[in-house]
């Protein structure tokens, strides 16, 4: 999430992990070139009137270093060539200040949604089913509870079923840059995860990490 003005930043933080996801923040144009670099975003929120680079010079420079995480576009500029200009900079979606917080988590969830190749608002897994606009899963019907960090887990491997992640991968995604990131920590999440879901329902690729199928 990159933004410049402090309150502002702050609000769409902590609205954000309210909404599960691991937020890394930036405050000006140089750091968020940076971070783009350095890490796998599953997506990316973007003010275009940062200091020292403006968003638009990063948004072209991600793109022409082939960095395809989905970007929204978040700023006081609300023309509608200024909009043409965000997209074919880059932007993947484009929201003009003021805005609904609802709005932009929706927005948001679109993007990644599409981006891991998924069709529907719920991940279906057979008789499991995970609800990213509620935070609520499911299991034949029946709520199951689960700690931020394991809605986490489970929430990525649904994205990307069909496709083994490695614990490394896991560890990027749950986590924010700010944390001391411990790939061990991912073992305790799977177990945890398959005491509540089953046993099966996690595979281990031995030597590659872990992978949810999907299942009619």
């Amino acid at each position: 999430m990159v933004e410049d003005e402090v309150l502002l930043a702050k609000r769409l933080a902590t609205a954000l992990d309210h909404a599960g996801y691991a937020v890394d923040c930036a405050v000006d144009g140089e750091r968020a070139h940076v971070l783009g670099h350095d890490e796998e975003y599953d997506a990316v929120v973007l003010d275009l009137g940062l200091p020292k680079m403006d968003g638009l010079t990063v948004l072209r420079q991600w793109r022409e270093a082939g960095l395809t995480m989905p970007v929204l576009v978040l700023t006081a500029r609300g023309s509608w060539h200024e909009k043409v200009t965000g997209i074919d900079g880059g932007a993947d979606d484009y929201m003009a200040k003021p805005f609904r917080m609802e709005e932009l988590l929706a927005r948001l969830r679109a993007l990644i949604r599409r981006a891991s190749g998924q069709v529907n608002p719920e991940l279906r897994c057979g008789a499991l089913v995970l609800d990213p606009r509620s935070g609520e899963v499911t299991l034949d019907g029946d709520i199951v509870r689960l700690t931020s960090h394991e809605f986490r887990v489970l929430s990525y491997l649904m994205h990307h079923c069909d496709r083994v992640v490695s614990q490394g991968e896991l560890t990027q995604h749950i986590y924010a840059q700010s944390f001391d990131r411990d790939s061990n920590t991912v073992e305790v999440f799977i177990a945890r995860l398959r005491r509540k879901l089953g046993p099966s329902f996690i595979e281990t690729v031995r030597g590659l990490g872990y992978r949810v199928k999907a299942r009619p």
